[in-house]
């Protein structure tokens, strides 16, 4: 590695991590519940069994991300920088093995498309969010795969023929660095020629790179299966490098088309029967999802030149096949791909190559198959994280080519741009990344740039629900309902809001609807349950709850909250039994832990009832129900200095609260200190209006 090639690739790793600085102090977000927080199978061996050999065990079927997450938990635990962290340097792994892989097909100024590629707003999405360790970790594995089978064949070079495939270009391509074709010298149209084994020995070939670039594209593939289209990238780029294809290149790639087309339809399996890809929003004829491809084409590449209003959730866009003006998009990528496939005696076949690899990457993302995100938008900047090398190369190759013409000494030029460029983009990456601090702050930007956003006005609606804003939670909830009339899940959210505002009416009746909506939804039914249960209908409640058990056999909240109805009724048997299962299927479900604590004190079981509370402070240290519990135990068992020292954690959380003053004025006065028992007795009065 020369000087200039290694402060080049230090300077990408700089300018990367700084750009990312935002994004890595970010915190967990939409899905990464799923994936992280409350994913089950990270916690322990049997999960990484599970992981590899049980596809229902993890959202979708991706055994090498979710076995990275899996060592990270085991690493660092729930700390989200750990994971950004690793996702970043994944993303610069990627950015320069692309400079090799790109260098290798010597395209001019390669250098310059990786940073691009390294700092791209628009990769923003795939790398800050920890969910899509998919994309960067596949990614990795792709590019690998691509370089490894250079190794094999590296069919850059044109004496490099495989035996059986040797024959002209007699397709009239024209040759590289033809003096008659001079865009094609310094450009990404620079191709090269097919010429005879006679004329040049075939090199021995490494079988090894063979087996280790079929490796990687299992790997590639074990990460997110939209790798299933580089045997097909591939072949465009001998057609681009040999001027055509030849039945011994396809067969050489036929084990990577099996198993990538495998692979996917698994997915698309999975997605329709795990996921949830199904139902009306999904019921698009062939012209639909034709315009929705087309439409799609036009708007990543102009996301690609115009990083701006980048949004986590887009507009959905109307698919109306009666309008003309919609058939626009699709028939304008025909007559790009055609006009570029005519030009290409005159700018080399690189252009055309790199629209198609563009287009064919994309291709699994384009609405041909149904994938769950369709539900709220047909388009989503992770999407296109590879597919984004196509446009970013041909950029860059098309503006070194302007610059060398404009201008004699277009070397000052190029580094000026560059310089730019790479300001502008790391400033708007930054700025990009600030918006995965947290999910409040996520769906505040998605809402202000797509106010119609249904699913952000949900999400909203749900988070302020779990922190108690039931208000405001209630404001998007309706907005969302408006939106998207018939929507459950916030129809089951505004039934939370309503009832923790103590609208147990209007909350039951949210329930019912839901339940009448969509049937075989487990939350409608654990929501009349508990409603039920709060209004004393024991049989009611258990015959709803029992309903969400039957419809998710795994839904720890209906377990709790079944338990909670047995308690009511004083079967503690029963109410700790189904404590245990809930708290079983989700260990971090504190309020179970603390029911079950609750109804082992009504035992006089404090032994296990301290057990039990110990267990939820580790999983959230600052639960103040906890903390007065373990100090109402303490008390009992006359442990007061203990006690003392519970009920002054519950008053540093929430200085004004009642029972903990209370409780510490009655254990000063245990052991005999009067003067705190006087000062706490005080201020419970104050606090209590006697």
């Amino acid at each position: 590695m020369n000087r200039n090639k290694g402060l080049l690739l230090a300077c990408l790793c700089l300018v990367t991590v700084a750009a990312y600085i935002p994004a890595i102090r970010g915190g967990f977000i939409w899905d990464d519940n799923d994936y992280v927080t409350s994913n089950m199978t990270l916690r322990d061996a049997s999960g990484l069994r599970d992981i590899w050999l049980d596809p229902s065990a993890t959202p979708q079927y991706y055994p090498l991300v979710h076995s990275s997450f899996w060592i990270e938990y085991h690493l660092w635990g729930l700390h989200p920088t750990g994971y950004h962290i690793v996702n970043v340097l994944i993303h610069i792994a990627n950015s320069l093995l692309l400079w090799r892989l790109l260098s290798r097909f010597s395209i001019p100024a390669a250098w310059f498309a990786a940073f691009v590629f390294a700092i791209h707003p628009v990769h923003v999405e795939s790398v800050a969010w920890i969910t899509e360790r998919k994309n960067v970790l596949s990614g990795f594995f792709y590019l690998s795969a691509a370089l490894c089978f250079l190794r094999f064949w590296d069919f850059t070079q044109t004496g490099d023929v495989p035996t059986g495939q040797a024959g002209s270009d007699q397709d009239g391509s024209v040759p590289d660095g033809a003096p008659q074709n001079p865009v094609a010298q310094d450009s990404v149209a620079q191709d090269s020629v097919v010429e005879s084994d006679t004329e040049h020995s075939v090199p021995e070939r490494n079988w090894a790179w063979f087996v280790a670039a079929h490796l990687c594209f299992v790997g590639a593939l074990l990460s997110k299966t939209v790798a299933a289209t580089l045997p097909a990238a591939l072949l465009v780029m001998i057609w681009w490098k040999r001027g055509r294809v030849t039945s011994g290149n396809v067969l050489m790639l036929v084990p990577m088309f099996i198993v990538g087309i495998g692979m996917g339809l698994m997915t698309v399996w999975l997605e329709k029967n795990q996921v949830g890809a199904s139902g009306i929003d999904w019921q698009l004829s062939a012209i639909d999802r034709c315009l929705i491809a087309g439409r799609a084409i036009w708007f990543y590449a102009g996301k690609l030149v115009w990083p701006f209003e980048l949004i986590f959730t887009y507009p959905r866009w109307d698919i109306d096949s009666s309008a003309p003006w919609q058939y626009l998009f699709p028939v304008g990528v025909v007559i790009v791909l055609i006009a570029l496939w005519s030009a290409r005696h005159r700018i080399g076949r690189g252009p055309l190559a790199a629209v198609c690899f563009f287009c064919g990457t994309l291709f699994p993302a384009l609405g041909f198959f149904d994938v769950y995100p369709m539900r709220f938008s047909y388009v989503a900047d992770h999407f296109q994280y590879m597919a984004s090398i196509g446009v970013i190369v041909l950029a860059v190759a098309a503006a070194n080519e302007a610059l060398q013409r404009m201008f004699e000494r277009s070397g000052v030029w190029k580094i000026a741009a560059a310089v730019s460029v790479t300001i502008v983009l790391a400033l708007l990456t930054a700025r990009q990344g600030q918006i995965y601090e947290g999910l409040e702050t996520l769906w505040r930007d998605t809402l202000a740039k797509n106010p119609e956003s249904f699913m952000g006005h949900n999400n909203l609606g749900r988070l302020l629900n779990d922190r108690g804003d039931y208000s405001e939670a209630e404001m998007h909830l309706r907005e969302s309902i408006r939106i998207k009339p018939g929507f459950v899940d916030s129809v089951v959210n505004l039934a939370k809001a309503r009832e923790g505002q103590g609208a147990f009416e209007d909350a039951l009746n949210l329930y019912k609807e839901a339940t009448e909506i969509e049937p075989e939804f487990a939350p409608a039914w654990n929501g009349l349950g508990a409603i039920h249960g709060i209004q004393g209908q024991h049989d009611r409640a258990e015959q709803s709850l029992t309903r969400a058990i039957e419809i998710n056999p795994i839904y720890a909240s209906a377990y709790s909250n079944l338990a909670t109805v047995y308690a009511g009724q004083e079967k503690w048997d029963l109410a700790v039994e189904f404590y245990q299962k809930a708290i079983k299927l989700d260990p971090n479900l504190v309020d179970a832990r603390s029911n079950l604590a609750r109804v082992f004190m009504s035992q006089q079981k404090f032994d296990e009832a301290q057990r039990v509370l110990k267990d939820a402070l580790e999983i959230r240290p600052d639960d103040i129900s906890t903390l007065l519990n373990l100090g109402v135990i303490a008390a009992n068992q006359q442990r007061y200095e203990t006690a003392i020292h519970y009920f002054k954690s519950v008053l540093k959380r929430d200085p004004g609260h009642v029972a903990a003053t209370y409780n510490l004025a009655a254990m000063y006065d245990a052991t005999g200190d009067a003067m705190n028992a006087t000062r706490y007795m005080d201020e419970y009065r104050r606090l209590s209006g006697q």
